[in-house]
């Protein structure tokens, strides 16, 4: 069984604060198959397949699909991930997740995320992660900028830095 991610329309009342007013929700139950084959947690590999399908996700609700971006001519494609792994995750827990584009330059956009799980404490950060997306185009294979109606979609909140290198709080930014 693979892990499943499930749209939600907002956080829940008990979320933790995110920088981003709009920022995308959904839900994550990892499967047995995310799990590593040595250790009973979720492999690393996984979690970057988490953030590529929540970033997808989070333009798909803006009304760009993958099949609209390939119609376009152009994608979106990862050139870095930056993760911090916080907590171990196990298969079949229900995991919280939030992502939000921070900035937009010409071709290039910084987009946040933040898992987490539910602990005996409230929400506990399970990851927190950056990543660079750079839009190409499919012809040429050269960074080229999105439409000015996807800029406008992905609503950047500008911040400079992601909310946990800005407070120190592990991912627990203010909404």
């Amino acid at each position: 069984m693979s892990s499943s991610i499930t749209p939600i329309s907002g956080p829940p009342a008990d979320a933790p604060e995110v920088p981003h007013p709009r920022a995308y929700w959904a839900t994550i139950v990892p499967g047995a198959d995310a799990a590593s084959a040595a250790v009973d947690h979720i492999s690393n590999v996984e979690y970057v397949s988490w953030l590529d399908r929540l970033g997808q996700a989070h333009l798909e609700s803006l009304g760009w699909s993958s099949c609209d971006l390939l119609a376009s001519g152009a994608m979106w494609f990862v050139a870095r991930h930056e993760i911090d792994y916080r907590l171990e995750a196990r298969a079949g827990e229900s995991l919280l997740a939030a992502t939000w584009v921070r900035t937009l330059r010409r071709v290039k956009s910084w987009r946040d995320t933040i898992v987490w799980r539910q602990g005996d404490e409230g929400w506990l950060p399970v990851c927190t992660a950056t990543t660079l997306w750079v839009h190409v185009s499919l012809e040429s294979r050269r960074s080229t900028r999105p439409p000015s109606d996807m800029a406008l979609a992905l609503d950047p909140l500008g911040a400079v830095a992601p909310p946990w290198a800005q407070t120190g709080a592990q991912g627990q930014g203010r909404r």
